[in-house]
């Protein structure tokens, strides 16, 4: 892979202005001049994995909080998706603060690509868990109308924290996937 390196080389040869025509850039080396925002060790992607890591973790404190979540698998789903979303963030948000600090790219090509498996899976994970709480808050709430012996703001609060995590971790998903997809 022909990356730009921060040490000056010496060049042996004096490239000269001449017009060497279309042919000799075709074969110059490609130059990453600059990652996206949003991507590993980048201040942007920083963000995404914090802002994950509340999201969920509102959401899993929220739902854990109330008494009856165990009796609907749905919202055990939640407590489990979001408690998985909470260390894989963590994680992520560790290892971004430490190529920050320490100026590294996480550019290779196994890194990025278990970023985007990991990210794959737990937005789908966090989504299916979200739409699976959000279908049993309606039915405890519209359906059989007894959200007053239920704890239904807690359930709903709950569900949209787990959207909203899912909304910052699907750019993280396809910021990984398309530097993957581009190499």
């Amino acid at each position: 892979m022909n990356v730009s390196h921060a040490s000056v080389h010496p060049v042996e040869e004096v490239p000269t202005t001449e017009g060497g025509g279309a042919d000799q850039n075709l074969n110059a080396p490609r130059v990453r001049i600059k990652d996206i925002q949003g991507m590993p060790a980048t201040c942007g992607g920083l963000c995404l994995r914090v802002s994950q890591l509340v999201f969920a973790a509102a959401a899993l404190s929220v739902m854990a909080s109330t008494s009856d979540f165990p009796s609907v698998t749905a919202f055990c789903y939640l407590v489990a998706a979001a408690g998985l979303q909470c260390l894989w963030s963590l994680s992520l948000a560790i290892t971004d603060v430490y190529a920050l600090l320490v100026r590294r790219s996480l550019q290779n090509y196994r890194i990025v690509s278990l970023f985007t498996i990991g990210d794959g899976v737990t937005s789908t994970l966090t989504f299916a868990a979200a739409c699976a709480s959000a279908g049993i808050t309606v039915l405890i709430d519209n359906d059989l109308g007894s959200c007053a012996h239920n704890h239904c703001v807690q359930f709903e609060t709950a569900t949209g924290m787990a959207f909203i995590c899912w909304f910052t971790t699907v750019p993280s998903f396809l910021l990984n996937f398309w530097s993957l997809a581009s190499r």
